[in-house]
């Protein structure tokens, strides 16, 4: 089947090896000036249990093509509804825009096609700002034609970045659970030995194809997926301190008992798993 033209745009970006250098220096600086903490957790939306970009994104959409449908179809009258959309939506978009650009510099390490997409998709929206700020300084100049048309361009280059943005979320997976789709045994199955996990440490296990981070805690043992939620981190290889694991990518903390996110980046909780030990053996199932 022939690849459609948006499709071609995005391996043609995918192929582009002189954008890695610039991706990883804004990821890293974006990093670096966004540590753990209450602020990451705020823009990650850890305190919502989800994703707060798509949230975000939909209100300078939303008026930013609004407004370009009054500018066209409302007529005289509407003239400054129309200027004041324009200016919600540039106020809408900076908060939109740092909470993707957090998201985005989490994917690292990352593949070359999400490194690539995504600084091309910051680039467009940026882009898309600039055009509707200068049509709100032509609106307010008294060139209203020239702001529509502005703003016309705009919303075309909006509508573009948000084709990559979407590829980024439905084709790559990125800021989405990552466990979304791990098919758990419904039934009791064999996981471990008892005997071999110590209080206090934690095991690998897979149960039907399935990791599964397995920890004993004051005497008791917990289970979840191994796959951290945010983005795929190994929770075995992270920390176990408190009753809960921090995973070893990005920081996300879970509680070993019910899962629950204690300190972000993740916005989803980690998949629990129910655990008996019977005979000397630890059983599993979701």
């Amino acid at each position: 089947m022939t690849s459609t033209a948006a499709h071609e745009a995005v391996d043609a970006i995918t192929s582009l090896e002189a954008l890695d250098e610039p991706a990883r220096t804004v990821g890293k600086t974006v990093r670096n000036a966004v540590p753990a903490g209450p602020v990451k957790d705020a823009l990650s939306g850890t305190w919502l249990g989800h994703a707060l970009h798509p949230v975000l994104t939909d209100l300078p959409i939303g008026t930013w093509t609004s407004a370009v449908l009054l500018d066209w179809l409302g007529g005289e009258a509407s003239g400054d509804a129309a200027d004041r959309l324009v200016a919600l939506g540039i106020a809408f978009a900076l908060p939109a825009a740092a909470t993707g650009i957090t998201e985005w510099a989490d994917a690292e390490p990352a593949s070359d096609e999400v490194r690539r997409v995504g600084v091309v998709h910051a680039a467009a929206n940026t882009g898309a700002l600039a055009l509707f700020g200068a049509s709100l300084a032509a609106r307010r100049s008294g060139s209203r034609g020239a702001g529509k048309l502005l703003a016309l361009a705009g919303a075309g280059v909006m509508t573009a970045s948000g084709f990559l943005g979407g590829h980024l979320s439905f084709a790559k997976g990125v800021g989405v659970d990552q466990t979304a789709f791990e098919e758990a045994p419904p039934e009791w199955t064999t996981a471990m030995r008892d005997a071999d996990l110590p209080e206090g440490e934690s095991r690998y296990a897979e149960v039907a194809g399935v990791g599964v981070l397995v920890a004993r805690h004051e005497g008791s043992v917990y289970a979840l997926s191994n796959r951290c939620v945010h983005r795929g981190g190994p929770l075995d290889e992270g920390e176990l301190s408190g009753g809960c694991v921090t995973c070893p990518l990005h920081g996300s903390t879970y509680r070993l008992a019910d899962g629950s996110v204690v300190r972000g980046p993740a916005a989803y909780e980690q998949p629990v798993w129910q655990v008996r030990v019977r005979e000397g053996v630890i059983e599993l199932k979701r």
